[in-house]
């Protein structure tokens, strides 16, 4: 993939007023305007942006020429000139039209969401799979606002919005683009290809597999590697990882599960990248088993929890088996402690502490436990005995002549998936 490097002596700070329309459509489908703004200026501040104001704006509908409406337009001028901006990013996602329009009445770097969402990814994607995924939904975003991004692809200095495919494949022709993103997508299908192989490999060996899911900045993959130690990147920040990492889990009674970490979730996560991610977020739909990772200490942790079950709906994991774990309550005041939900299927944690830790693994077991079942395995099929200890938890194990008694508990869905193999060897109770 093609990329622009710039002199980072020349580079210049982005330093932006952020923009926020609020719209008749926008209250009726109950997305948060001000938990989608505070988002905002967390994503400008992940990408490097210092943040000098926000500005609202509440309309019936958006101004098809210039978004906010030409009134709100002058203010944000003036806004500009006083506070010495040189960049405005929007919280909603702009025409290509749109774009042109402001940068030319504001002499203005126009930013929007989305491009910012993306912009934040190109700059974390590491794994070749992570790389084209974050460059096709870039392209596919650009394509239909090629003629609206003048000030955007001429600019020299860096900053938020240069990044990924690089000035000069933005400036060629939409047919070059269309022929980029056909050339991505076959690449991406191998990729995806690959991935189902080891999604097939992974069902026959009977692995039982987890999924951490849960709100960008939750502490999935700080749990992830406290649990596994898994060598992943780990910072206080939105989408610091990608790429989902799987690891060995052991559980009590020597059973071992597989620990997949997702990428974060976020309201208003951009189509476009929704769909180049998709291979990589339906690993859930793989899983037996979600983590819902909750940042407990959030004050928006409720519309938070929320976004998480919407987008688990869209990818058909709903109706998943499902743990909540509240993680941070180390961060968290009393009051906010006593507002957590109690009770099965939630549990209150910090994944630095270590009592925590057992009790996460604790309650996996007993969700993934089912039936307990006695099996007459011969002596010589060492083979079953090997599935059963990795299938099962073995509660205890006996002799028989040259047979051997295990007694197992084991979950429904693990005996039918291994029930051709185990079945004529279970006793009668």
């Amino acid at each position: 993939m093609a990329t622009t490097t710039h002199d980072t002596e020349t580079e210049v700070q982005d330093r932006a007023i952020l923009v926020s329309l609020v719209t008749d459509k926008i209250k009726r489908t109950g997305i948060d305007p001000e938990l989608s703004l505070q988002e905002l200026v967390q994503l400008a501040e992940t990408a490097g942006v210092e943040v000098l104001d926000v500005l609202r704006q509440n309309k019936e509908t958006p101004d098809s020429r210039w978004f906010i409406g030409k009134g709100k337009v002058e203010e944000l001028r003036m806004a500009a000139d006083g506070l010495g901006a040189n960049t405005a990013i929007f919280d909603q996602e702009l025409s290509g039209a749109q774009v042109r329009n402001l940068e030319e009445a504001l002499d203005l770097k126009i930013i929007d969401r989305t491009q910012l969402i993306l912009d934040i990814f190109a700059g974390r994607a590491k794994t070749r799979e992570g790389i084209i995924q974050v460059e096709l939904a870039q392209l596919s975003y650009l394509l239909p606002r090629l003629s609206g991004q003048g000030k955007n692809l001429s600019r020299q200095g860096g900053g938020i919005g240069t990044r990924g495919p690089g000035e000069s494949k933005l400036e060629t022709d939409r047919r070059h683009i269309r022929e980029r993103i056909t050339e991505l997508k076959r690449q991406l299908d191998e990729v995806v290809k690959t991935r189902e192989l080891h999604r097939e490999h992974r069902r026959k060996s009977g692995a039982v597999q987890v999924a951490l899911v849960g709100y960008t900045n939750a502490g999935k993959s700080t749990l992830l590697k406290q649990l596994t130690d898994a060598d992943v990147y780990i910072e206080n920040q939105l989408f610091a990882t990608l790429d989902p990492t799987s690891r060995v889990l052991q559980l009590p009674g020597s059973k071992e599960v597989v620990l997949t970490d997702t990428v974060g979730f976020i309201q208003n996560l951009p189509h476009d990248l929704v769909a180049s991610f998709r291979a990589t977020l339906e690993e859930v739909n793989e899983a037996n088993l979600v983590l819902h990772v909750v940042d407990s200490s959030s004050p928006m942790r409720e519309e938070q929890m929320e976004v998480v079950q919407t987008i688990l709906q869209d990818l058909g994991a709903a109706g998943k088996p499902q743990i909540v774990l509240f993680n941070k309550i180390d961060l968290c005041q009393p009051e906010q402690l006593e507002m957590l939900p109690t009770g099965e299927g939630f549990l209150k944690i910090s994944a630095f502490n270590e009592e925590d830790l057992s009790r996460i693994t604790e309650i996996i077991s007993d969700q993934l436990a089912g039936d307990t079942l006695i099996f007459r395995i011969p002596g010589d099929r060492g083979d079953l005995s090997s599935l059963l200890y990795r299938v099962g938890e073995v509660l205890e194990q006996d002799y028989d002549g040259s047979d051997v008694l295990y007694n197992v508990r084991l979950n429904k869905e693990d005996y039918d998936k291994w029930s051709y193999k185990l079945a004529e060897f279970v006793e009668l109770q």
